[in-house]
């Protein structure tokens, strides 16, 4: 295999996993990073002396990221300390909490309990879904380049048991009958930006993998991953150059050459990896003309994510909190059709808020804490204007929901840091198309060979990674992105 000089744009969890890799492969590799500091959207951000990770906080699947460290030829612990989280999280309706473990004795004890006669619907859903798990999951892992691929054995195997036409929300209800213990197997549509009334029923095997596998908190944040992926890409002999603004892509004859910078430096390359948000990516840094099937023109008539509107509280307090929960909305369904279809704020909303303070002492002063609030909202096709009474009104809101339905009644007088993220931010500082900070829906029109391709179709010598390719959004299906176009500019398939 012959050396290339592979340039990378964006340090964020999928440019380095492909960066790692191919360094480790004895590739010269070059990661161009706009900001000062690797991550992307996995990186931390730092409040005087609390820390907070910027969007991901969930780490489900890490046998993945173990994979991926022994690709590059390390050991994902000899980076990272991991704590495994039981119970996973706390789901709060106005009238019950749930606690989801991965110990299935403890959660079907628990259903059994609040929701008698269901946990029969339980051990059908490990049953069934374990084996839609074991068929589906090979097939993540391969590219979807070309139309033959469509008819790969592995594909072939596992289609009759996708349940297409059927919503992730439908699927449940063929294990529970109990209103919010559906909600309690689907609101991981979320990871999504989706509805579980339209997500497709395929995706039943994320709530599968979180009580199969668990879920695992990074200590010091799941900003600590990236910071681990660049040491090993250092280590292994790349280039990481961070406060380097990419332009443009230079491309000649429809193949991509190089890279140019914001200050004027061109560099050549034998492949371009995208880990730019990939709706920005091909309005932003592509010469007019070039890209045709995903112009900004035609991009914005396919299915987005919703956005997010987000706290970062550093507090002068700790509570005896989750480390993880949701806050459900009174009438769920209802609020994630504002989101998703009226394209409107929700009084009524649900609240996701991270406490990781209770787990890890790193994150925040002793006897303080970084509290970390998510709300999904609709993306920036809604036309709301997120100004400052806009932001304001928002945040009351959420704040009151926090202080009358958890222990954190006093919040607001311990808040002595803080940061917002709007969908208007999302868009303008951290270049994310629309705002949608899930990236492309992930409906079956948008999935497999129908979303962009690893390989990049418009353009030779290019390839993308993160969540706007195959198999999607989500830090281990964007590892996994990195990793297959990683291999694929290897010739390993």
């Amino acid at each position: 295999m012959s050396s290339k000089h592979i340039a990378i744009i964006g340090a964020g969890p999928g440019g380095l996993t492909s960066g790692m890799i191919l360094a480790g492969r004895g590739h010269k590799v070059t990661i161009f990073e706009k900001e000062n500091t690797v991550g992307g959207r996995n990186a931390a951000i730092h409040l005087g002396p609390y820390v907070f990770d910027t969007g991901p906080t969930f780490l489900m699947m890490t046998f993945i990221l173990r994979e991926i460290f022994e690709k590059a030829g390390k050991k994902l612990e000899d980076y990272c300390r991991l704590v495994p989280l039981d119970p996973m999280y706390k789901l709060a309706f106005e009238n019950k909490d749930i606690y989801p473990s991965s110990d299935h004795e403890k959660m079907r004890k628990q259903i059994a309990e609040q929701f008698p006669g269901n946990q029969y619907g339980y051990d059908a859903f490990l049953k069934k879904e374990d084996f839609r798990y074991n068929i589906m999951y090979p097939c993540l892992k391969k590219p979807y380049s070309t139309l033959q691929s469509n008819f790969s054995p592995d594909l072939m195997k596992a289609l009759p048991f996708l349940s297409l036409g059927k919503s992730l929300y439908q699927n449940l209800g063929t294990y529970f009958t109990d209103e919010q213990l559906k909600i309690a197997f689907t609101f991981q549509a979320k990871y999504l930006g989706m509805s579980p009334w339209e997500c497709p029923a395929a995706f039943t095997i994320i709530p599968y993998i979180e009580h199969a596998f668990g879920v695992d908190h990074v200590m010091g944040g799941l900003s600590r991953i990236s910071d681990a992926m660049a040491a090993v890409t250092k280590e292994n002999g790349g280039e990481i150059r961070c406060g380097a603004t990419v332009k443009k892509i230079l491309v000649k004859n429809r193949a991509a050459e190089g890279v140019e910078l914001a200050n004027g430096e061109k560099i050549e390359a034998d492949t371009v990896i995208i880990n730019a948000d990939f709706g920005h990516a091909v309005g932003a840094l592509f010469e007019p003309g070039i890209i045709r099937k995903y112009s900004p023109q035609k991009l914005v008539k396919k299915k987005f994510s919703c956005s997010t509107f987000m706290l970062y509280l550093g507090l002068d307090k700790k509570y005896d909190e989750p480390h993880h929960q949701i806050l459900f909305a009174r009438d769920y369904r209802e609020n994630i059709t504002d989101i998703a279809q009226r394209l409107v704020l929700s009084d009524d909303m649900s609240v996701y808020v991270r406490n990781a303070s209770v787990t890890d002492p790193t994150i925040a002063p002793d006897g303080h804490s970084a509290v970390y609030v998510l709300v999904p909202v609709p993306n920036n096709l809604s036309r709301i204007e997120w100004n400052d009474e806009t932001i304001g009104v928002e945040r009351e809101k959420v704040l009151d929901i926090i202080c009358k339905r958890t222990s954190m009644n006093d919040l607001r007088e311990h808040i002595v840091e803080e940061k917002i993220i709007t969908p208007s931010c999302w868009e303008n500082d951290y270049n994310v198309f629309i705002g949608a900070t899930f990236n492309l829906g992930h409906n079956i029109p948008q999935m497999l060979y129908f979303r962009p391709h690893n390989k990049f179709e418009e353009v030779d010598n290019c390839y993308l990674v993160g969540g706007g390719t195959h198999p999607g959004s989500g830090l281990p299906t964007i590892y996994e992105s990195g990793r297959i176009s990683a291999d694929m500019i290897c010739g390993i398939t």
